[in-house]
């Protein structure tokens, strides 16, 4: 069994008790105000960048298990990152709904609930606790489950991010209909790490999607590279998060000037 396996079994134990508060998850998410837009706020002049709130994870281990996740947020925000990406996974990220709120409501940038969704209700709790994306794993989904929850996502006002890892997930991603693909250069199976082959699939998607380039950077000459196959935002979590000053480390991640597909 793969991590990725393992992960998705205890998210699949969970749905149940999830899945009774539909009704209240229904009028929580109505009563949220409108967020951030996330689309808007990941493509300009530069590669935008999405800084992560992380403690940890199975590939890396421990990261920065004492985090302050509003702390960290506003010193992303103070090194200019487009958007927040907080990992809500319990067991084996360490994160919490908790987190993604006390962010959300602090810092007036778009939150991505990073996490590993199956059904409609944990797109519902994304939404009341005030996230303005939500992530979409086409691997962790059959097809009709993905297309399924793309529209259900737009229908609550998060915009989804679809994340593919090979050409075949991309084609998937492209045909549930995503505006913004993530391309993770991470193998769930294995947590090994392909850049080159990621940069090659950010180059392929279509003009009028926006690419979001995910895993295995750290420096500024890794977000050039993901901007010269085209990317028009990176997704950075281990390197900021460990970061001794990450309002710094963000700058430093910051400003890359993007380039058209």
């Amino acid at each position: 069994m793969t991590t990725l396996d393992q992960i998705l079994d205890q998210t699949r134990t969970l749905l149940p008790a999830l899945r009774v508060r539909r009704k209240e998850l229904e009028r929580a998410a109505d009563a949220r105000p409108v967020t951030v837009d996330f689309r808007a706020a990941v493509r300009g002049p530069s590669v935008a960048l999405i800084a992560e709130v992380k403690r940890q994870s199975p590939s890396a281990g421990a990261i920065n298990l004492g985090l302050d996740p509003l702390s960290l947020a506003s010193a992303y925000r103070a090194g200019g990152a487009a958007a927040i990406s907080v990992l809500t996974d319990s067991r084996f990220f360490g994160g919490s709904l908790d987190d993604l709120e006390g962010v959300a409501r602090g810092v007036p940038l778009p939150v991505l609930r990073k996490d590993f969704i199956l059904d409609e209700t944990q797109l519902l709790e994304a939404r009341a606790a005030g996230a303005a994306a939500a992530l979409l794993i086409v691997r962790a989904l059959e097809h009709a489950a993905l297309r399924r929850l793309v529209d259900f996502a737009v229908e609550l006002g998060l915009t989804p991010l679809v994340e593919a890892h090979d050409r075949g997930e991309l084609d998937r991603a492209l045909d549930a209909g995503a505006m913004v693909v993530g391309v993770n250069a991470r193998n769930l199976d294995d947590f090994s790490i392909d850049t080159a082959a990621a940069w090659e699939l950010i180059a392929t998607v279509p003009a009028d999607r926006i690419a979001i380039a995910e895993s295995g950077m750290a420096t500024t000459d890794d977000v050039a590279a993901a901007a010269g196959a085209g990317a028009d935002a990176v997704l950075i979590g281990s390197a900021l998060a460990r970061a001794a000053d990450p309002a710094r480390a963000a700058r430093e991640l910051s400003g890359v000037v993007r380039r058209a597909r």
